[in-house]
This record gives C-alpha cells, structure tokens and sequence, in this order.
C-alpha cells in the first residue's frame, strides 16, 4: 500500500475495496483507479489505498475487523480524516465505521454524487442531483451520517447540505415530493419539445464520462458545449436540429456520461434527461480507445443503455481519441458499425457521417442523392 505525507487537502483519504464474490484482485484495483480519479475530481488528497480479499463482506464494518484497526493506525500515522469504499455500504456499516475510527466514512455512490452536486450547472440539472441525493440519505437519517452531525462539510455534503440532512424523514419525504413534481413539470416541456421533432432523424452521443463524447457533439453541430478533460463535465443533455450541412435534417443529443457502479438514485433521477436515449432512431456510443480499460467502459455503457430501455436501438461504436493510440484495432467480434476518429484533431469523421446520412435517409425513406 502506498502512502503520501502530503497535507494540501482538507479531505485525506484512503481507498479501500473487497475483493469478495468472485471478484479478482486486479479487477477491484482497475475500480479503485477509477475512485481514485472521482476522489481527486471531489478536491480530495487521496494518501493511499487497500485491498482486502475475503469471501464475503462484514455484515458490521465490510471489511475485517483486523484490517479495521489496521485502517485505523494508517489514518492516525498519516493524519488521514476519510475513508473511502469503492462499494456501497449499509447504513449500519457507515455508522459502525464512524463510530470506531472517527473519522468521515464514504462510499463510491455518495462521492458519485457529491461530484454531480459540484457540476450541475442548470436548474434541471440541481432538482435532479439533489432528489438522487435525497433518495439516498433518506434510510440513513437515522444517527448514521454521524460526520454531517458534526458539520464536517466537504466531500460528500454538498447539494442538500447539513441543514437539510438534520430533517426527519417526513420532511426529507415531502421534499422528494416537492422536487418529483418539479421535474415532472420540465418533463412536460421536454416532451413538448421532442414532440416538435417529430419527422427528423434523432443521433443521441452516449458513452463512458470523459470520453469525448461532447467534444464529437460541437464539431458536428458547431455548437459551444462546455468540454474539459474530466468526469462528468456534461450533465444535462443538449439539443441541436441540423440542416446545414447534412442532406436531411437530423437532431443531435449530447447527454449525460456514464460509468461503473453508477448510483441508481442517479439514474431514476434523470430519467427524465436521458429519454433523449430512448427517443433516438441512433445511438453514437463514443469510447476512449487511449484507454486501457475501454472493454470495460464499454460493457458498463452497454449495461446502463440495457438498464433504461435503449439495449436494441440501432448504435454506431465511435473508438475517439486515436490520435492517442494510433495502434488501437477494433473488435472483429463487434456487430455494431465501428469508426476510428479524433475528435481533438477532427480526423476520421466523413466515413462515419456518411454511414449516418446513408441510415438516416433510409429511415425517413429519402433516396440518396447520386
């Protein structure tokens, strides 16, 4: 296990996953890169990380208690105030954990979210942040945040806050009520204004978080969504009707990314945003092909895409980022149409717009130009 005595951050926190129920060692290492990454994105110093392999996890603490008291002289040795588990804990487990090394106890949902809170960016966007947010704390209200009793702050408290989170559960309720109702307003104007599109060709982009996915978006719309080499920089999902350049008019959606062991408050809470998925005739499934574990991300975005209803729409595999591993070579195994592109240096685009004008004015039984 390596340490840091870097004291800059305010949150210092060690990694921990379990490598139980047959998961491999390297696969919940692979998952502890990833939290690693979302831990950093949260602002927090990330002082080192452990691994436990048993075959099953502590119904009390998760993890054994051994390697507990072992956490616990790691925290105090390296002035460490955070765990965080790449799974999710029960609310007596969190509790438990608090209770014997107090110090902040998270896990890959709450820091999922957390990081949601810090991007959204539109109305839309915070209502539906902060209801995931509400749903998941609602069974843990009862003494298990004990880190937001003591107005700890920080990771994992943004959005709602302390204030919010010390209500009981009928006010946490209502509010739940508050927020679905609404988004089920904003839902109707979505559905109002997808209604308007009735006719065109509707391409939405999906993929894993930071795959480039809105970068592809502005260069085959010209439009100025925000891009950054980070997660989750897109959470709401944007619009743009094309007819200039394109021989039939087609719709294009940029949404929201993806990623492993995404929390599922998070995807009931934008389900609403990501209809433009399921209303699609077809699917840009952009993956990072720099990256090593884009088999992956992959079959996490395809897992996702089964989870809401958009398993079966018709899906091109954009492989971006090629200027990065110019030797990448697309899966033979694959039945999806595959295209090789750099979105940053705009190169390997007009075979697949091509491929898309052909299956888009196949569908709307327009005959190709000669």
């Amino acid at each position: 296990m390596a340490f840091s005595n870097d004291k800059s951050n305010s949150e210092r926190a060690i990694l921990v996953g379990l490598a139980a129920n047959s998961r491999l060692k390297d696969e919940v290492n692979d998952s502890l890169d990833e939290l690693r990454l979302l831990a950093i994105s949260s602002a927090c110093k990330v002082i080192g990380r452990r691994i436990q392999v048993r075959s099953r996890p502590d119904p009390a603490f998760y993890i054994g208690k051994g390697l507990v008291e072992e956490l616990k002289e790691k925290l105090e040795e390296l002035d460490g105030n955070c765990l965080i588990f790449d799974d999710q804990l029960t609310p007596a487990q969190q509790r438990n954990l608090e209770e014997k090394l107090d110090v902040k106890v998270l896990d890959r949902p709450i820091l999922i979210l957390d990081l949601f809170a810090t991007r959204a960016r539109t109305a839309a966007a915070r209502l539906q942040v902060e209801l995931a947010q509400l749903e998941y704390t609602l069974p843990r209200l009862t003494g298990a945040w004990v880190h937001f009793s003591r107005q700890y702050g920080g990771v994992g408290a943004k959005g709602p806050g302390e204030t919010q989170l010390e209500t009981d559960r009928r006010q946490v309720r209502t509010k739940i009520a508050h927020l679905k109702s609404k988004l089920a307003k904003l839902d109707v104007q979505r559905t109002t204004q997808r209604k308007r599109r009735q006719g065109l060709f509707k391409v939405a982009l999906v993929g894993y978080t930071n795959a480039g996915k809105s970068t592809l978006f502005n260069l085959l719309t010209k439009a100025k969504v925000q891009t950054a080499n980070m997660l989750f920089t897109t959470l709401d999902s944007t619009t743009r009707v094309m007819s200039s350049g394109y021989p039939c008019q087609i719709v294009f959606s940029d949404t929201v990314g993806f990623i492993k062991k995404l929390p599922h408050q998070l995807v009931e809470s934008f389900k609403s945003t990501l209809e433009e998925v399921n209303n699609a005739d077809l699917l840009l499934h952009v993956a990072d092909c720099s990256d090593s574990k884009i088999e992956d991300q992959v079959a996490q975005t395809r897992e996702v895409l089964q989870e809401i209803g958009a398993g079966k729409i018709t899906c091109f595999m954009i492989y971006n980022k090629h200027d990065a591993n110019p030797e990448f070579i697309m899966p033979l195994n694959d039945s999806s149409p595959g295209f090789l592109i750099s979105a940053l240096n705009k190169t390997g685009l007009p075979a697949m717009q091509a491929e898309l004008v052909a299956v888009a004015e196949k569908r709307l039984n327009r005959p190709k130009k000669p």
